[in-house]
Order: structure tokens, then sequence, then C-alpha cells
């Protein structure tokens, strides 16, 4: 008898077969919710404010057990003990309880809600998913109102862990050698639980919707951190298949690792540069260890999250000028912020835009407000004495846009060097090709700046028209599409014939089925997540550049998705017949017609 399937995102790759247990169920349909006379109002905001104060002891005291393991990652307790202490989630729940007599616990839940409504305007997934902190954060006071503590350590054995969702405190608690697999219902590719279940090389899903409704504690499950299911209390026949397959799993990654090091380059000698995709200095180990060769896209939103205040010059100048050093002479690439109706911009106003993904963000956002922009774009600078950093603005649309930030790149030179600050007077300057306009006119942004570097994840959302979170239509989401891949075509062409590189990052750097097509266009770099570089560095390093145009000639001929995904599947097939066994499920995709 098969067991029950399940769905969810894979963000670690990996199978593992255990009994399940829930950590941290979502406890928000139990929550009380009722009003309280007024005399007892500043009772209840008292109670709040202990609830606050308690949690925050509980997170330092855990901060201070962080095993060897996650200490990279202790810097999110941190972020989450500042929230705790920051008074905008406090100070809104009070307000809730001084002006509507709520009790604490929903007076907090509204509080909360509020934030969401403000992280659900920004388009960028992995700002919205930051919200999972403040809902961490917000469980763990309602944990603490409601007299709830978590008994982590009363678990004994090795498990599947399943939850709401997982924080790294949690994770700290739960010891680390005690999980086998992680799945959630809450989180999505670039979430804290993604990230640390990578870093310690196990399989995880999350956004596993229906997982607190299908699975009991004790259920046997199978966690597919490939094909992205849960398979619950499986057959027999379900459970030495998906044996076999770990098995064969567990021999392929030590494979590839073994020669990670080694350069990315074909077998008829084309050289292909592989970087990596970053949002804290913490993960720069992992970059080393996977073979990176540089850091070709670092996320700089990060420092201006969870903040009242916007980070100062010497601030962002120190972490910064870390990751340069640490990385050199290795090349360091600073997207500039890339971030529009958030959180930290409600210092300048609450944009409250109907369709914010087409509205003011980005480099739209920085050249409104050129002060927050120097301030970044002097920090850059003065990072890049080390010689090895390079700066690129997201969401260029014109020229207009490139000539007006390379103005303000220069005033901010002309200010250091008046001021005595070194900095690499030839730092590149590229721009991100992430929209059909900028497609459109690559010939001419081609002779503004030094690098392209495709982002294929929002030119894929914008070419197509489609949000791939909305699950009404993320099956459109297709980056095999033809729009697709004729439109990067375009902007390498673009690109070479102006005599400058050019670059691609988002999740198609990292489809093992994609990156052949990438090379016959000869694509000069490819910018991945880390874990994903020893992968790709074999596929490229068992190819042939012949093959790999003839591939991309035909490709170019197909009409629609299903044909080029079956082109794919039938040319790789005899190339790559260990990628195909374990990634096969990234071309079972619907077809589009072209």
């Amino acid at each position: 008898m098969a067991g029950k399937v399940i769905s969810g995102i894979p963000v670690a790759s990996g199978i593992a077969i255990g009994k399940a247990i829930f950590v941290n169920r979502s406890h928000k349909a139990t929550l009380p919710r009722q009003t309280v006379a007024p005399a007892l109002v500043e009772n209840e905001v008292e109670r709040l404010e202990v609830a606050f104060a308690n949690t925050a002891e509980d997170l330092a005291s855990i901060r201070g057990q962080v095993p060897d393991e996650l200490r990279e990652y202790s810097m999110l307790i941190d972020t989450h003990l500042l929230m705790l202490k920051d008074p905008l989630l406090l100070g809104a729940a009070c307000d809730y309880i001084r002006s509507l007599s709520l009790n604490a616990e929903w007076a907090l839940e509204k509080a909360v809600s509020d934030q969401a409504d403000k992280f659900g305007a920004v388009d960028d997934p992995y700002i919205r998913e930051r919200m999972q902190d403040v809902r961490v954060v917000a469980d763990r006071v309602q944990s603490k109102l409601a007299g709830r503590s978590k008994d982590f350590k009363a678990i004994q054995g090795r498990f599947v862990i399943m939850a709401h969702d997982l924080s790294p405190a949690d994770t700290v608690e739960l010891e680390v050698d005690k999980i086998m697999a992680f799945a959630t219902v809450q989180g999505g590719k670039t979430s804290h639980t993604g990230i640390m279940a990578r870093t310690l090389g196990i399989p995880a899903l999350v956004g596993v919707s229906r997982l607190e409704d299908d699975v009991n504690d004790g259920d046997l499950v199978i966690i597919d951190g490939l094909g992205g299911k849960i398979i619950v209390n499986p057959g027999e026949d379900e459970l030495a298949d998906y044996n076999e397959r770990a098995a064969q799993f567990e021999q392929y990654t030590r494979k590839i690792r073994r020669h990670c090091q080694l350069p990315a380059e074909t077998i008829d000698g084309f050289r292909v540069q592989v970087h990596a995709n970053i949002e804290l200095v913490e993960e720069v180990a992992a970059v080393l260890d996977n073979g990176g060769e540089g850091i070709g896209l670092y996320r700089t939103e990060y420092a201006y999250m969870n903040r009242t205040a916007l980070p100062t010059e010497d601030e962002l100048v120190e972490k910064y000028a870390e990751l340069a050093s640490i990385m050199a002479p290795q090349k360091v690439v600073f997207r500039t912020l890339d971030l529009g109706a958030d959180k930290a911009m409600n210092q300048y106003g609450d944009l409250n835009e109907a369709n914010p993904a087409m509205g003011l963000r980005a480099i739209r956002f920085c050249l409104k407000h050129p002060q927050l922009f120097k301030t970044q774009l002097r920090a850059i600078l003065r990072a890049s004495a080390n010689g090895n950093v390079a700066i690129m603005f997201p969401m260029i649309s014109g020229i207009r846009e490139v000539r007006q930030a390379k103005a303000w790149l220069a005033q901010a030179k002309a200010e250091l060097r008046r001021e005595g600050f070194e900095y690499d007077p030839e730092m590149p300057v590229g721009i991100m090709i992430e929209v059909p306009a900028a497609v459109m006119i690559a010939d001419f942004l081609a002779r503004e700046v030094d690098f392209f570097s495709i982002g294929t994840n929002d030119l894929i959302q914008y070419s197509i028209g489609v949000d791939r979170t909305n699950h009404h239509v993320s099956y459109l989401y297709q980056p095999l599409h033809p729009a697709t891949l004729k439109s990067i075509k375009l902007v390498v062409d673009a690109a070479h014939q102006a005599g400058i590189e050019v670059s691609l990052c988002g999740e198609v750097a990292s489809d093992p089925f994609c990156v052949p097509i990438l090379m016959g266009m000869g694509i000069d770099s490819i910018s991945l997540t880390p874990q994903a570089i020893p992968g790709i560095k074999r596929i490229i390093r068992q190819t042939k550049m012949r093959d790999c145009r003839e591939l991309l000639r035909k490709v170019l001929e197909c009409r629609t998705v299903h044909r080029i995904n079956g082109l794919v599947m039938e040319n790789i097939f005899n190339a790559y017949p260990e990628e195909l066994a374990f990634f096969a499920s990234l071309l079972e995709n619907d077809e589009i017609s072209a």
C-alpha cells in the first residue's frame, strides 16, 4: 500500500527516512481573543512587556549555547533579540491594548498582522520571507504569555523534525545530532530554515501547506529533498526504492565534492567562472568550501532590515570591507540596495503602492532618495580599496537611470578624494538586466557599463507577466520558456559585441539542465547558491562546447516549453545520467504555448 504524498519546496537536497516529530505547531487558532476592562489595561500592557523581556532573556541564554555547526548563524538569533528590544512591535501591540482594550495576545497578533501587510507589499521574495523573523519572535512571546515552554531536550533519538516554522534558536535547542531532516509549513527558498539545512547538510522542505493536517507524531516519513515530496507512512516498495536512491545520492554527493575545487572548464577547454550568491558574510565559508571563485551577487538589503534607524556609512564599510578582505583576491560584486516599500524604508514615507513590483523599488527608490544611495555608494567605494570589488545597479530599465547612478557614484568618489579616503578609482560598474526594456536596448546599455548580470528570477516574471509566488499562476513561471531563452541570448550577444562580460544569477544558474544551454550562448560566468556549485562545476567539466552550441541551436528553434524540455532530456540523457536521475523533476512542468 502506497503512502500519502504531500508536496513542498525543496531547499536542501537529499533523502531522509525516519519518524516524524512536531516541535512547533501553529497556535494561532487557540489564541485567546478578548477585551479587558479599562482598569486592567495597564496590567495587560505590563504582562506583554514582561513576556517580551523574558523571551529576550531566553534567547540570550540560547545564544550562548550555539554549536559550532551553526556558529555562523548566531547573528540570526541576534536579529531576533534586536527585534524583541526594538519598540516597534511591542509599541504597536501596546497601542492596541490601550486604544482598543485588547488582551495582550490579540493585540500582539494585530501588530504582527500590520507588519505582514507591509512585508507582503514588497516584491522581492527574499525580503518577504524576512517576515518569518517577525512571526518567529511573536510566537515565542505568545508561548511565554500562554505559559507554554518547549522541552526540546526531552526528545530522545533522531527524528525528522516537523514544524510550523523553525528558527535558529529552535535548532540550537533541538541539538543538531538529533535532526535527520526538516519540513516546515512556513518559509521559502531563502528562508533561514533552508539556509540552516544546507549548512548542516540535511534534506529540507518548506512551504508544506498540509503538513500539520497530514502528518502526526510518530508517522514514518520519507523526506525527498530532490523531488520536493513527503511520503507519509510509505509502503514496502516505496521504502526499498527510496533507501536505494538515498544511498546513490550520498555516493554522488561525495563524488562531486571531491572535485569541487577544480576549475569549471569544458572537455574542449572553454572556461566558465562559477561564483556565489550570498546575503550574509557568514556564508563565505560555504562559498570557499564548495569551490566558489568569487561572489557574483552580494545582496546588501539585510543590513537595512529589522531596525528603526538606517545603517551608517561606517557600519556598512566595516561589513563590506570584511567581505572583500576575506575573498581577496577573488572578486566581490555588491548589488546596491534592491528594496521598495518595506519596513526599513518607512522613514521615507509609506509608499502604499497598488502594484509595488512595478513601482518605486531598487534603483528607482535609490535615485529618489540620493542621500540614502550615496551613503551606500561611499561605503562600497571605501571597501574597494583592496581592488577586488565591483558595483552593480539593480532593475535598470533605461540609459538615463544608468547615467544618473553613475553621476552619484562620481560625486561620491570626489567627496572621498577630498576627504582623503582610499578607494579603487577603476572599480568596475555593472547593471542587472531584469526587465524586458533592458533586454531590448542591451546594445545601448552595454556602451555605458563594464559588465552585465542577468537576473533571471525577475526577468522571467516580467517577461511572462507572472508572479511565481502566486499559486494560481505560478505554473506559468518557466525558466525554459522560449521568450526567456531568446532574451538571454540577445543580452549575451549585445554584451560580447560591446566587449564586456556577462554573468547570470538567479535559479536558472543552479539548474543542471539549463547550464549547457547557457554555455552554448557563451555566458562568461554564473552565480548561484554556494551549495549548488559542486554539481554545476561537474556538469561543466563533463561538457563539450560544440555539443552545447548544437543543443542551443535546436532549442532556439522550439516554440514550446514542452518541446524544449523534451529536447533537453533527450540530448543530455547520455551525457549526464546521474544528474538526470536525481534532478529530472526540475523539468516536470506544464506546457506553455509560445
